[in-house]
């Protein structure tokens, strides 16, 4: 697989284990949150999205910087305390292992932006933008 792969996996994966909230709903497949039954909050959508490429200086690495988007989806009443507990739980859980599951010291994440969408009551939504950062050999992956 490749890197940017292998990193979205993860954190869908430590996604999918955090708790309180504990989201009932993650996936990659975008879905449209007025469809889905009370049951199936919180919901996440984990998506890819830009990746920055340059040469280290000697030339036999690069360096990516890819950026992974996160949005959340809460319902009910307390939709902002809701939020914000989905937001502190999610970076929680991303810190926990900045490393993305692997045992490389050229990798690294970092929660780079939060925002609020604006919704109507009851639904609640927020988007995290989340940045990985590795190096890799020219030609491999």
């Amino acid at each position: 697989m490749s890197n940017r792969e292998d990193f979205i996996q993860n954190i869908i994966e430590v996604i999918k284990d955090m708790r309180d909230p504990k989201p009932i709903l993650v996936t990659r497949e975008p879905f449209e949150p007025t469809k889905l039954a009370i049951t199936q909050f919180p919901a996440v959508l984990v998506q890819s999205g830009n990746e920055t490429r340059d040469d280290n200086s000697m030339g036999v690495f690069r360096q990516g910087l890819i950026t992974y988007s996160i949005r959340g989806f809460v319902r009910g009443p307390e939709t902002d305390r809701k939020r914000n507990d989905l937001i502190e739980r999610i970076e929680e859980t991303l810190d926990a292992d900045r490393k993305r599951g692997t045992n490389r010291s050229d990798v690294t994440t970092n929660v780079i932006e939060v925002n609020v969408v604006p919704r109507l009551e009851p639904l609640g939504e927020i988007e995290m933008l989340v940045q990985v950062r590795y190096r890799y050999q020219k030609g491999v992956n």
